[in-house]
Formats: C-alpha cells, sequence, structure tokens
C-alpha cells in the first residue's frame, strides 16, 4: 500500500466505540515505512474494524483482510442484572494488543478481547475466531479458532520447487463459457 493508502484505509478502519471509558491508539511500528522500493510494507484493508477503544500495535509486514474485525474491549458479563445496564455503570473492559511482524489475518476474522498478542508470523484463516493467544509462526483456523499448522523455516531453492511441482485443478474450457466481457482479438 501506498502511505496515501494506507492513511485512508486506517480512517476508515479505526474505531473508538466506547471513548467515554477509555480511548485507546493505533500504533504503527517505524519499520512500516523503512523497506527500500516501499512506502509502506503492511496491508490494511478499509472495511476491517480496528477497535481503538485500548490500543492496538501493528507490526511490519502485517495483512489484516476485509471484514475482519480486531476488538480491544469487551462487556462486562457479571450478574443477571441487563448488561447495558451494567455498562452504563460501570462501562467496558478494555487492554491493548500486540501483533507483530508477517502477521495475516485473512477475511472476516474476529479477533476477541482476550487476546493480548499475536506474535511474529501468525496465519489467523477465513472467518476464524480468535480466543486466545497464539505461539509465535502458528496457523490458527476454526470458530472457535485452535491451532491447525506451522510455518517452518523453508529455503528460496525449497519454496521454489514446491510451487513448480504443485499442481493446480483446472476447468476444462470446452465447458466454460466467459460472461460479461468479449475478447478483443
Amino acid at each position: 500500500m501506498t502511505a496515501v493508502q494506507l492513511e485512508k484505509a486506517l480512517a476508515r478502519a479505526v474505531r473508538h466505540p466506547h471513548k467515554h471509558v477509555h480511548r485507546g491508539g493505533l500504533i504503527l511500528a517505524p519499520e512500516i515505512f523503512q523497506t527500500p522500493g516501499l512506502e509502506t510494507n503492511i496491508a490494511v484493508s478499509a472495511f476491517c474494524i480496528l477497535d481503538c477503544t485500548g490500543s492496538i500495535r501493528l507490526g511490519p509486514w502485517c495483512n489484516i483482510g476485509h471484514r475482519t474485525r480486531i476488538y480491544t474491549h469487551d462487556t462486562i458479563h457479571l450478574g443477571r442484572r441487563p448488561l447495558a445496564r451494567v455498562e452504563l455503570e460501570h462501562g467496558v473492559l478494555w487492554q491493548d494488543k500486540f501483533i507483530g511482524t508477517d502477521v495475516w489475518i485473512h477475511d472476516g476474522a474476529i479477533v476477541l478481547y482476550q487476546v493480548t498478542e499475536i506474535p511474529d508470523g501468525v496465519v489467523v484463516g477465513a472467518g476464524a475466531v480468535l480466543t486466545r493467544n497464539p505461539g509465535p509462526y502458528e496457523i490458527w483456523a476454526g470458530n472457535p479458532a485452535r491451532k491447525i499448522g506451522r510455518r517452518e523455516p523453508m529455503d528460496e531453492a525449497t519454496i521454489a520447487a514446491t510451487l513448480a511441482a504443485g499442481q493446480r485443478f483446472r476447468l476444462d474450457r470446452s465447458m466454460t463459457k466467459d460472461i460479461g466481457h468479449k475478447d478483443k482479438g
């Protein structure tokens, strides 16, 4: 993203839903702006929600997908009085959240209040509901999210060989018909 694109996305994504209780902020690691040849090295969707009741620190090389929601607050669920009354009288729970380097949170994922740290290299799958802190380089998916894998070290030659050997599923082109545009040829 360019710096202007990032600024516009964050202006739309950052929310302060409980500023009467606490107003946190979004903290961008300086390394986000220090990659030669790039204005920034992160991607944040304008269509995500970053709840800054508490503060959120984003590290470099992160990708925050569309419709992702990252919450720093929670309702107080104590007693049997109406929760809205408890919130009026006591506010909400809030805490800060640390998101490390190279964290990918895919489309529609929800990171709940209980999560205080998403360390370096974590991948959170699309639609996952993360309720606890993952470990570094872990892959989490599901509702509630659970660890389904781990990103292991791999050299460039192995990555290239793995990608070259991969088989892609392809439709039989004779059974398809392009709709909506015409070939210009």
